[in-house]
């Protein structure tokens, strides 16, 4: 097939292009070139999606892959210049779109998230970011879409991606810090879900649907077993070969010390304690429901693999800024107050 695929160098992107590559696929990348260095074997196309898009103008492709859309209007203006010129497109959405995750296993039916048209009209000016109202205008991107191109338009709506390359240093955190050994805090019940997929496994299921012009909207997150924070914890022990000792400490201290759930602890949500604004908590978290792309093909690799693969880039990283997790500094502070209150409570 010829992809082109919007974005290419980041994270998922590079997936997507090692995949499209292996699978023998023509591609085309179009972004505004800050790593273009990478995959000189491909065509690069250097330009800004929020600007001038004539160098899409009379080209062809089989799929379309938009790995950064965020905003509907531009979806509509790639869909203005690529229009039928495409035959299939992909939209990488996200589990943010719903409206909360209170139940257990959220479909793809669930009440989704809206914003104002003044707010709307401020991101498109630029004086509201778009991460700002991330889920409602993801679920904007995904009716524009549609509109354009309907019935042709695979809608992922990712959960937490995971793999070589994460910038947002959720599961980098823990493979990091389990490596490093010691006593390690850590937030809730070792029996509490959490999910993510490789970002290897969502490219093979994306090109597997393309092939096919399957469409339609999917929740895809993994892996297909109930997989807990304790055996995710473990997973990175065993790979790293570290002496850890994780302390489970309950959530209403985590919450009392004013630790923030999710960036200071990253895979973590309150089960039991409702976030700012809501009435409940969000138990159903890491409980989405992926039944309808597993039936549609989707399959994981390992969780040895995927922390070995995070475990192996991390040992290369020339960054050290973190943009998630604890310090070490208030993670020992937090331990020691555990410590003296486990102590208090039994003396």
């Amino acid at each position: 097939m010829k992809v082109l695929i919007i974005g290419g160098t980041r994270f998922l992107g590079k997936a997507l292009v090692a995949e499209a590559l292996k699978k023998g696929h023509e591609v085309t990348l179009f972004n505004r070139g800050t790593n273009k260095e990478i995959f000189p074997e491909v065509e690069h196309l250097i330009g800004d999606r929020d600007g001038d898009l004539s160098l899409l103008k009379n080209r062809k492709w089989d799929v379309a892959i938009d790995t950064c859309g965020f905003a509907p209007h531009q979806i509509k203006k790639a869909a203005a210049v690529l229009g039928d010129n495409i035959e299939y497109y992909t939209y990488i959405s996200s589990i943010s779109v719903y409206k909360d995750w209170i139940p257990y296993n959220i479909s793809e039916d669930y009440l989704l998230q809206s914003m104002p048209k003044d707010k709307l009209k401020a991101v498109k000016e630029g004086s509201i970011s778009p991460y700002e109202y991330y889920g409602a205008l993801k679920v904007l991107c995904e009716a524009e879409a549609e509109k354009h191109w309907p019935g042709r338009v695979l809608h992922i709506r990712a959960g937490q991606l995971v793999g070589p390359f994460d910038y947002t240093d959720r599961l980098p955190y823990w493979v990091q810090r389990v490596a490093q050994g010691g006593k390690i805090i850590v937030p809730g019940s070792p029996n509490r879900l959490v999910q993510l997929i490789d970002i290897k496994d969502l490219a093979t299921w994306v090109f597997n649907m393309a092939e096919t012009r399957k469409a339609g909207t999917f929740n895809v997150t993994g892996p297909d077993y109930e997989l807990t924070m304790a055996e995710l914890l473990n997973t990175c022990k065993a790979v790293t070969n570290s002496d850890a000792e994780f302390v489970w400490a309950d959530e209403q201290f985590v919450l009392e010390h004013k630790i923030q759930p999710w960036t200071e602890m990253p895979l973590w949500i309150p089960e039991h304690f409702s976030l700012e604004g809501e009435k409940e908590p969000w138990k159903g978290s890491f409980r989405i429901s992926i039944e309808k792309a597993v039936a549609a093909g989707l399959s994981f690799s390992p969780l040895e693999d995927t922390i070995h693969d995070v475990y192996q880039w991390e040992k290369d990283r020339q960054d050290t800024e973190r943009r998630a997790g604890i310090s070490r500094d208030k993670e020992q502070e937090l331990l020691k107050t555990w410590f003296q209150k486990e102590s208090s409570e039994t003396s």
